[in-house]
Parts: structure tokens; C-alpha cells; sequence
């Protein structure tokens, strides 16, 4: 089941990485992929931010990967846009950062789908209607996450700036 909501700005779509990056525990992967400039960082700064990571967040673009200490949690943000091989994220020690006690977040990760464990919660950010809102779909995938979607609905509606969030089949 893929749940959607729309964010108006970069300020909601910050939020709304906030409040699915209060659900993450050590082992989650996000993958984010939609538009180049839709807010992918935007929201992994938000997710950074429920995790308690203090540190300014930057794309990793170039750099390919990114880690942050966290509160509770260590943060791991990989980029692979600019990806030219698989063979640079094993050199990297990719499968031992997506199964680690991490949470780690794989900008573009719907490119190297296949590489990414199947427990994983999918987020695609699209432009909208109006210059800054974002089309976003989540889909949650795998056991981790079937007894956490009532959660995610939750968080989706909580505190914060009225999105129209359904669920989609």
C-alpha cells in the first residue's frame, strides 16, 4: 500500500522527513527518488534532524556518501546519482552500510534498486500543481514495515501543515 501527500514548500517537505525520520530505527533504508530538485535533500535533512544529527546535511553528490552521528542512531546518506559502476558502492562498503545499525537514506536509490535490501520504505518526491509542491508517494515495503504503516499514516497527519494524504492501492 503506497500512501501520498502533497507538501507546499520546502519547509513542509523538511517536516515531512521529520516525521517519517521519527519512525526509523537502526537498520532502515529509505530510498528517495522523483525529479531532479523535487527536495530529496530537503527531506533527508528532516529525517537527519528526527534523528538528532546536529550536523549541517549536504547533498553527498560527489562525495557519494555521507555519514552523521546521530542521537540514538547513526546516519548514512548516499547519493547515487553521479554513479558511473556498482563496483564504486561496493568499494564504498555499500552492502554493509544498508545492513548495519544505521539508518541509511540512498538518494536516487530506484536506480540501484536491485542492490537495496527488500525491508525498506520507498519515497518518490514529484513537482506539483504550483512551483513548490511536491507530489509524495510512500510505500513501505517488507515485514519492518507492514507493522509500522499504521504508524507512518499517523505521523502523516500529526502536528504540522495540513496535507492531503490518502492511500493508494
Amino acid at each position: 500500500m503506497s500512501m501520498e501527500t502533497i507538501t507546499h514548500s520546502s519547509e513542509e517537505t523538511r517536516w515531512l522527513g521529520a516525521r517519517i525520520g521519527s519512525l526509523l530505527r537502526a537498520g532502515d533504508v529509505v530510498s528517495l527518488s522523483g525529479d531532479l530538485g523535487a527536495g530529496k535533500t530537503v527531506f533527508a535533512k528532516g529525517v537527519a534532524t528526527a534523528l538528532g544529527v546536529r550536523d549541517d546535511v549536504v547533498s553527498p553528490t560527489f562525495t557519494l556518501v555521507r555519514e552523521y552521528s546521530g542521537v540514538s542512531v547513526s546516519f548514512v546518506h548516499i547519493d547515487v546519482y553521479r554513479l558511473d559502476r556498482f563496483q564504486e558502492l561496493h568499494d564504498v562498503g555499500f552492502d554493509e552500510l544498508v545492513s548495519g545499525s544505521t539508518v541509511t537514506l540512498v538518494e536516487w536509490g530506484d536506480r540501484i534498486s536491485a542492490l537495496l535490501p527488500v525491508e525498506r520504505l520507498d519515497v518518490t518526491l514529484q513537482f506539483g500543481e504550483a512551483d513548490d509542491d511536491r507530489m509524495v508517494s510512500i510505500t513501505p515495503a517488507g515485514n519492518t514495515w507492514a507493522v509500522r504503516c499504521d504508524a507512518l499514516a499517523t505521523v502523516l497527519h500529526r502536528d504540522g501543515p495540513a496535507f492531503g494524504t490518502k492511500a493508494a492501492q
